[in-house]
This record gives C-alpha cells, sequence and structure tokens, in this order.
C-alpha cells in the first residue's frame, strides 16, 4: 500500500519529464494505431465477408429439389433473421411468334437479403438499383432474352398460362452466375404469380430455395438448430467464389492497413525501448537515495512498476480515443466500399490494443526495470556508480518474444511476422555494425577540422556504444518512414495497376464455331478490336488415379464439389498473360502427344492432385484421359477467361466446342452489342462492370485509409528520434554547461551537437535506404503478390531525409538543454 500511495504521488511529477512524454506518446501512438486498424479491418473483414454473401443474396442459403416447409422459415423468424425465398426453373417463354428457353426465377418480398439487383429503361442503357422486386403482372428481363424475342420495356412475354408485361430489363442481380454455366437469359418474376403460369407441377425440375440473413451469431444459432432436419438432398451455401476478385482486393485493403499498423507498432517499440532505458537512469540517484535510508527492492522496484502501469493505462486511454475517432472518419471514407452499412465495431480491437501496449511495456521496459532494482547505495555519494547491467540475451529474448508475440495478436499472418521482423532484425544489426564502424572513424579521423566539427565528431567517438544505438534507433525509424513514404505509394500503385484500365468489362459467352467470324466482323464495324475467342467444352470428372471420385478421400473441404461439378475444359497453345507455371511444364509448340492437362494452383490443391497424376472426364458420352503436366497461378483479377483446367492442343477435338470472349467496350459503344445479340440472340453477354467498379472502388478508397493511417507511421517515427536524442540528453546539458563556463560560445556547442547528428543521420540514412530497398521488394512480392520497381528517389530521400531529420529532432531536442544556464547545471551536479 505504501509503495503504491508513494507511487501515486510521484507520478504528476515525473509526466513533466521528458522521457516519460515520450514513453507515453509512443504507447498512445501504439495503441492509436492498432485501435484505429484493427475496429476498422474488423469491420471490413466482416463487412467483407457479408458482401462475399452478396452471390447468394443471402448470409446463408438452403437450396432443394423440394418446396421449402414452412418449419424452416419459422426457426430462422424465432432467431429474428430475414428470409426470402426463390424458385428457379428452366421454361420457353413467347413473344408473339418467336420463342427463347429463359432460366425464370420467382422471387418473394424482400429479395435479395443481401446485395442489389440492377435494372436499366432500355437495352445497353444506364443501369440504376431496382427497387424491391418486380410488382403483380410484372417481369424485368434479361437483355439477352429480350434481343431474342425483339422486345422493347412495355411490351408483354407468355409465360405458360400468363401474359406478363416487361417492366424493365434484368442487367445484374447478386446471385446470378458470372461464370461459363448459365447459358439460358434470366427472366425475373414476382413468386407470386408462379402459380397463375401452371408451369410448376408433380415431377417439375424447379430449385426451391430459402435466403437468410442477419446476425452471424443468430446465422449460427439458426443451422445448428435445422441441421440435423436438413434432408441430404438440400444443399446449404454461406459463400461462393464468384466474388473471389472483390474478395481478393478487400483482403489486400486489409493487408496494407496491417502492414502500416504494424511498423507502426515496431517504431513505437524502439521508442518505448529508448525511453525506457532513460526512465531507469534517470531514477537511479532516486533509488540510491531511498535504499540508503532504508527502502527495500521490493518497494524499490513496486514503485516503478505501479508508475509504469499507470503510464500504460494513461497511454492506453489516449491512444484508444484517438483511434477511435480516426476510425470513425475512415469509416466515413470507406463507407460506400460496400452495398450495405458497415457492420458494427466489435471490442475485440481495444483488448488487443490494451494487451499490446502492455506487452510492449514489458518487453522493453523490465530489462531496465531489473537494472534499477540493483542500484547500490554507495551511488548517492559518486554518481559514477551504475548497477549490474542485466543479461544481454535476457534483454534481447525479452524484447523479440514480445515484439514477436505482439506482432503475431496483431496481424496473425506468419509470413508478414517473418518478413517484416525478419527484416528489422537485419536491419538492425546491419546498423549497429555500421554505428560501430562510425564511432572507430570518428576516433581517429576528427583532426584538422574546427572546433564544432571536433566537438561533434568526438562526441561519437565517445559515446562508443551509445551512438552506436543511436544509429540503430534513427536508422530502424528512417527505414520505416521511407518503406512507407516512398514504397508505400510505388506499392498502392503497382495494386491499382493490376487492375488495367483496358481490363475487359464484358463476357460474351455461348459462342457457335460458325459464329466467331460474324462476331468479330460486328465489333470491327463498331470500333472495337476482335476478341480472342477462348474454346469450352462441358465435362465431369469421374476418376482420379483409377479411384471414382465419389470414394475418393480429398485433403480439403472443397474438395469433392470441385470434383463433382460440372467442368469447364478449354485447350491452349500458349500459356495466358494472366497464369503463371508454379510447378512442372507448359507443353512445347506443335505439341501432338498424349493429351495433358494443366491445373490451377487450388484445384490441385483441393484435389489433392499433382504433376503426372491421372484425371478422367466424360464429356458428350465419351472418356477422356488426361495426365497433370503443370499446376499454374491464376491471376484472377484480370477479368480474362480463365479456366481450372486448360488441356494441350488437340485433346478435345471432336467434342462439342462453344467459345467464350471478353472484351473492353465503352458506354458509347453498347449500340455494337444491341447488334451482335439481335444478329445472334443465343449468344449472351455478361455486363462486368459492376464488379470492376466495386474492385475499383476498394483500390481507391482503401489506398485513401492507407494515407490516413501513414500518420501514426510519421508520429511514431518522430517519437523514436526523439526518444533517441533524450536518451542521451543529461550528459549533453553537463557537457554543454561545462563548454560555456570555460568561454565557449553557445553557437559553437550547437554546431557541434547539429554536426554530430548530421553524422549518425548520414550513416543511418545510407542504410535505412538500403534496407527499406530490400525490404519493400520482399513485401511487394511475398505479400501482396505485385511487381516492385526500384526507386532512386529513396535513396536521395534516405540520405537528405537522414541528415535533416535528425539534425531537426535533434536540435528541437537538445535546443533547450545548451540553453541551459551553466551555473544551474553545475550546481545540480
Amino acid at each position: 500500500m505504501k509503495a503504491l500511495t508513494y507511487a501515486i504521488r510521484g507520478f504528476g511529477r515525473e509526466l513533466r519529464t521528458g522521457e516519460v512524454l515520450v514513453l507515453l506518446a509512443a504507447v498512445a501512438l501504439a495503441v492509436a494505431a492498432l485501435t484505429a486498424v484493427g475496429f476498422l479491418t474488423d469491420r471490413i473483414g466482416r463487412g467483407v465477408a457479408r458482401q462475399a454473401n452478396e452471390v447468394l443474396a443471402a448470409d446463408l442459403r438452403l437450396r432443394s429439389p423440394d418446396p421449402v416447409p414452412g418449419e424452416w422459415r419459422d426457426a430462422a423468424l424465432e432467431y429474428a433473421l430475414q428470409t426470402a425465398e426463390t424458385q428457379t426453373f428452366p421454361s420457353v417463354v413467347f413473344a408473339g411468334d418467336l420463342s427463347a428457353l429463359a432460366t425464370i426465377k420467382g422471387v418473394s418480398d424482400n429479395y435479395p437479403l443481401r446485395g442489389s439487383v440492377r435494372v436499366s429503361d432500355r437495352l445497353f442503357g444506364e443501369q440504376h438499383v431496382a427497387d424491391g422486386i418486380p410488382s403483380r403482372g410484372e417481369v424485368w428481363a434479361d437483355g439477352a432474352l429480350m434481343a431474342r424475342l425483339g422486345l422493347r420495356v412495355g411490351d408483354y412475354v407468355t409465360v405458360g398460362e400468363s401474359d406478363l408485361r416487361v417492366d424493365a430489363v434484368l442487367t445484374y442481380r447478386p446471385d446470378q452466375s458470372i461464370g461459363f454455366a448459365s447459358l439460358a437469359p434470366s427472366l425475373l418474376v414476382n413468386l407470386l404469380d408462379l402459380p397463375g403460369t401452371a408451369l410448376i407441377n408433380e415431377g417439375s425440375r424447379v430449385g426451391y430455395a430459402l435466403l437468410v440473413a442477419g446476425d452471424e451469431s443468430a446465422i449460427d444459432e439458426f443451422y445448428a438448430a435445422v441441421e440435423d432436419e436438413l434432408p441430404q438432398s438440400v444443399r446449404v451455401r454461406n459463400q461462393e467464389d464468384s466474388s473471389q476478385r472483390a474478395t481478393n482486393a478487400a483482403d489486400r485493403a486489409q493487408r496494407f492497413l496491417s502492414l502500416t499498423a504494424v511498423i507502426s507498432l515496431l517504431l513505437s517499440a524502439v521508442a518505448i525501448a529508448m525511453s525506457a532505458r532513460r526512465f531507469a537512469h534517470r531514477r537511479m540517484d532516486t533509488v540510491a537515495l531511498m535504499k540508503s535510508l532504508g527502502a527495500r527492492q521490493r518497494f524499490v522496484i513496486s514503485v516503478s512498476c505501479v508508475q509504469i502501469v499507470m503510464l500504460g493505462v494513461l497511454g492506453i486511454l489516449i491512444g484508444s480515443a484517438v483511434g477511435y475517432a480516426v476510425e470513425n472518419g475512415l469509416t466515413v471514407i470507406l463507407a460506400d466500399l460496400f452495398a450495405s452499412e458497415l457492420p458494427g465495431a466489435s471490442l475485440r480491437p481495444v483488448g488487443l490494443a490494451s494487451g499490446s501496449a502492455l506487452i510492449l511495456l514489458v518487453g522493453f521496459a523490465l530489462p531496465s526495470l531489473i537494472q534499477l532494482r540493483n542500484t547500490p547505495s554507495l551511488r548517492v555519494l559518486r554518481h559514477d556508480e551504475m548497477p549490474p547491467p542485466p543479461s544481454r540475451m535476457f534483454v534481447a529474448g525479452t524484447s523479440l518474444v514480445a515484439v514477436a508475440l505482439l506482432l503475431y495478436l496483431t496481424i496473425g499472418d506468419a509470413l508478414m511476422l517473418v518478413i517484416v521482423l525478419g527484416g528489422m532484425l537485419v536491419i538492425s544489426a546491419a546498423l549497429y555494425g555500421v554505428g560501430r564502424l562510425l564511432v572507430s572513424a570518428m576516433g581517429r579521423s576528427r583532426g584538422g577540422v574546427g572546433i564544432a566539427w571536433r566537438y561533434g565528431l568526438a562526441n561519437i567517438s565517445r559515446r562508443g556504444r551509445d551512438s552506436a544505438v543511436q544509429v540503430v534507433a534513427f536508422g530502424l525509424g528512417l527505414t520505416v518512414l521511407l518503406l512507407l513514404t516512398f514504397v508505400r505509394t510505388d506499392l498502392l500503385e503497382g495494386w491499382q495497376r493490376t487492375l488495367d484500365e483496358d481490363a475487359p468489362n464484358h463476357f460474351v459467352i455461348n459462342i457457335q464455331s460458325h459464329e466467331r467470324g460474324s462476331i468479330a466482323e460486328i465489333f470491327q464495324s463498331g470500333g472495337i478490336a476482335a476478341p480472342r475467342f477462348v474454346p469450352l467444352v462441358r465435362a465431369r470428372m469421374t476418376e482420379i488415379n483409377g479411384e471414382s471420385i465419389k470414394t475418393r478421400e480429398y485433403p480439403e473441404e472443397n474438395g469433392r464439389w470441385m470434383a463433382n461439378r460440372e467442368q469447364n475444359l478449354s485447350w491452349a497453345e500458349s500459356l495466358s498473360s494472366s497464369n503463371e507455371i508454379i510447378e512442372g511444364t507448359w507443353w512445347p509448340p506443335d505439341y501432338d502427344g498424349e493429351p495433358l492437362v494443366s491445373l490451377e494452383e487450388e484445384a490441385a490443391m483441393e484435389l489433392g492432385v499433382g504433376l503426372g497424376d491421372k484425371l478422367n472426364f466424360l464429356a458428350a458420352g465419351q472418356e477422356i484421359s488426361l495426365i497433370v503436366s503443370s499446376i499454374r497461378h491464376v491471376n484472377w483479377d484480370s477479368f480474362q477467361p480463365n479456366f481450372f483446367m486448360v488441356l494441350s492442343p488437340g485433346a478435345l477435338d471432336g467434342f462439342p466446342t462453344t467459345f467464350v470472349a471478353s472484351l473492353k467496350i465503352e458506354e458509347q459503344q453498347n449500340n455494337v452489342l444491341l447488334r451482335l445479340v439481335r444478329a445472334h440472340p443465343s449468344v449472351s453477354v455478361i455486363d462486368l462492370e459492376v464488379i470492376l467498379e466495386q474492385v475499383k472502388g476498394i483500390i481507391d478508397k482503401a489506398s485513401l485509409a492507407v494515407q490516413v493511417v501513414f500518420a501514426f507511421t510519421i508520429a511514431a517515427g518522430v517519437a523514436v528520434l526523439f526518444a533517441a536524442v533524450q536518451s542521451t540528453i543529461d550528459e549533453r546539458r553537463f557537457e554543454s554547461a561545462l563548454l560555456r563556463a570555460l568561454g565557449v560560445r553557445r553557437r559553437t556547442v550547437l554546431a557541434g551537437v547539429l554536426t554530430e547528428f548530421a553524422a549518425l543521420g548520414f550513416a543511418a540514412g545510407l542504410l535505412a535506404s538500403a534496407g527499406a530497398s530490400i525490404l519493400a521488394a520482399v513485401i511487394a512480392v511475398q505479400l501482396f503478390d505485385l511487381d516492385y520497381s526500384f526507386n532512386p528517389m529513396l535513396w536521395v530521400g534516405g540520405l537528405a531525409g537522414g541528415v535533416v531529420l535528425v539534425c531537426v529532432s535533434g536540435f528541437v531536442a537538445v535546443r533547450g538543454a545548451i540553453n541551459v544556464p551553466p551555473i544551474d547545471v553545475l550546481r545540480a551536479a
């Protein structure tokens, strides 16, 4: 109790000292960065999961060949969940003498529960978000269907025994497939109109679905309640791969934000380590006096620990408040990334930030407190008496464990942990080595220059290990500032380049072989380059290495689904620009051997197959045997026609083949699409503009968010620079007073100090430039799968910034020490 009372009484006085303010700022910055990014990534993460479910138009979809029982709906209502129903089936529809096959989709009120339906007032006209669902007696028709039947908005279409009015052109619904399987255009109908069509009878092939949306925990409870009652024929889905592009973009945005927060934390850790060292050193005289008056080690260490904890709590409160305010601002910036409002923030980031702050304090302040505990009482009389330092291995081990644990709790990404922490360790070791070389060089080369230069260079040599430690602190601060000043711009620009301005925004599917020439002429006559027609054959896998896919065990949960789904097989002579071979080899030009197949890496992993394995397929009643010759990485962000399985030339000869194509079409060129679907009514055009806009929006907004979060890194870098200067401020104050008492002018003393900082800053900036360049290249390639190009301005900024930033921060920090009257300092000594 006495220790607690003593610590509380002295805490206010301690807050007025420079090193404690830096320590408090470092803790607050670490918490603010973690809280802001933690709140944001937590909300974005749940928002991304919700957005990924837009391809279901719900959070959970129960699809069945039989009508949805009322018990399922009632169970969902018990958990306060929203529900909607759909009924989907193929049917021929008529308009006068014309007819066409369509996918009839009946929907109930509340559809869609996630995402939105887009419609237009005319074919290939401007899209807008639909309000609700089609009214009774009305339908929304796919543009391809309207072109095939020669319909316009306001015309009537016959569906079974009902004549329904076309109220709008259906351009997009969230649960539509953007793959190559949906060849029949859609007709969206009010579910209440389906009985009047008399199309659904006993034996009809109808897909019934119950859509459910709501709180994530309520969804889980609902599914647990009905899971055992669901028939085997019911297929349950809670996510789809169709939104992979948008999900990948949002995931990459979160990784950018996490990287910024982690580097801010590393800087804060360095600032805390430097400040804690001075915190302990400044208290040695007080501890020695306390011990000489009878205080025990337990009391001494208790007082210091209580004050450190109080400092941590204050830093947590300040940092949490700042982080929450910044997160609110970032939420406004990112609000339109998602079709629906972002989920509310959970308290998890606050707990993580608070725990991280305590880990930082324990890991980086504890070694200094252990040394403080051993301060000898004799120091009251002899100020040069120092306590024995703790084991360097203990200090390094404690600090490394603290940082490693903190980073893992923060990002949960082992690869990022190894790259960032490993890179910083290597750079720190190199900086320390350069610092020791600088100390040695300054000791031999300070003659022959002016008094200010001799004083500054002598300071570097005389302080020895402390100068090397300052080079490490300055260098680490400069490394991450360079990394996130210059390189973050390069990374963001590289990310934006992954989505080319000329990326295709339309897919054209179900093209027959004899239609390719005519379609190419239509595009060319409209000023659009003829697309590349990619062949497509539908097939089903039957065996893997002679074992039936029905009985085979799969290493991944999705492996059985991947094996049993209807496959889109294609063939190619050369490797697509959006593909990269990571195992095996691509077949040579003019290949004419046994049929080979190249697998996409995730498909190969889920199926549990590798090079040399044999896959059997059934296509159009014929067996195909294929040998796996390579594994590919596919850039799905390219919006090019890509496939899980690509075959060698000749492997699909003689099989019924359709073709697909992707191309970029400007808004003013939409009349070409109208001509296309009228000339070739069996061809379907899929508009990807909605998805492209979504991905571009995520990239643009996330880039802006990274710029905002970067402010934490700037502040943490400044804290490191000040902490490094503060670590020697007492010595500088005494030296300045002594020199001025001997007649040296204040300007000369200040020039000497700036010379010292300029030399330290140049050495730190040189190595920081090299470290930032290497670390940026590794981060770009390994973490973000981006190409990195060398930026010479990084070296210019590193060297100039090293000298300027270190000199400015040093000047601001030591100016007060130099201006103190010499008599005051000498009397206190």
